[in-house]
């Protein structure tokens, strides 16, 4: 899991580890949010391996998925979730803030992806799940940078899915809506109103329900979904 110290990551981590998964997570910046989220999932039932580094750096990719493998070897599932969120309007937009945010959503998933999928070949088994967002499936007001970031990860899904489904991976994408954390929590309050009075279920999703899911989507009861594209928004 890349970006499990916290929000939809550190949920996701929690159900891996009640269903009895190992766990492992990556974060960026902030140790004590990572030693938080470490203990929480010790406490759901899995001690998980955590590293510290960038997913848009290569090495550190290297690094980590070779600890990864001698420590378990091999890996089963990856979810790629890193990915920063930024409120900008375009012209306020500088180019290091459109690099970082394409870094850490597409770039991070393809040195990610690439890296597990030698293994995974090898086993002829496996799942990638990327965690895109609603912002790429329906006309919102969302960041440039962002959409664009989670619609090249939907492409990069549908492709890679192809490429690899001969080898029995499954690549799929979900793409939550606004969520009780996250980007909600940074949105001006009317914007979160709007979304509400459009949203037929009229509430915000929440990590666990969504967590559930991923649970699923990445098990061996998941044996023939790939390419596909999980919208959680309530209906928007």
């Amino acid at each position: 899991m890349t970006g499990g110290s916290r929000g939809l990551g550190l949920a996701i981590c929690r159900a891996f580890a009640e269903a009895g998964a190992k766990v492992a997570f990556t974060f960026s910046k902030n140790v004590e949010d990572a030693a938080a989220a470490q203990r929480l999932v010790a406490g759901a039932g899995s001690d998980p391996l955590v590293f510290h580094g960038s997913v848009s750096d290569a090495q550190h990719v290297q690094a980590t998925v070779a600890q990864l493998s001698e420590a378990w070897g091999g890996i089963d599932v990856l979810v790629n979730n890193a990915g920063p969120t930024q409120i900008l309007p375009v012209a306020l937009l500088e180019e290091a803030d459109w690099d970082a945010v394409m870094n850490t959503n597409v770039k991070g998933a393809y040195l990610f992806s690439r890296a597990v999928l030698k293994s995974m070949i090898r086993a002829r088994r496996g799942h990638i799940l990327n965690v895109g967002s609603f912002a790429s499936e329906r006309i919102v007001e969302a960041p440039i940078h962002y959409a664009a970031a989670k619609s090249a990860l939907r492409g990069m899904t549908e492709a890679l899915a192809r490429e690899v489904g001969r080898y029995d991976i499954k690549v799929n994408l979900i793409a939550p809506g606004l969520l009780d954390v996250g980007l909600a929590k940074i949105l001006p309050r009317h914007r979160v109103d709007e979304y509400l009075a459009q949203c037929p279920m009229g509430r915000l999703g929440t990590v666990e329900e969504v967590a559930r899911s991923v649970v699923f989507l990445v098990s061996d009861e998941n044996s023939f979904m790939t390419g596909a594209k999980l919208v959680f928004d309530g209906g928007l």
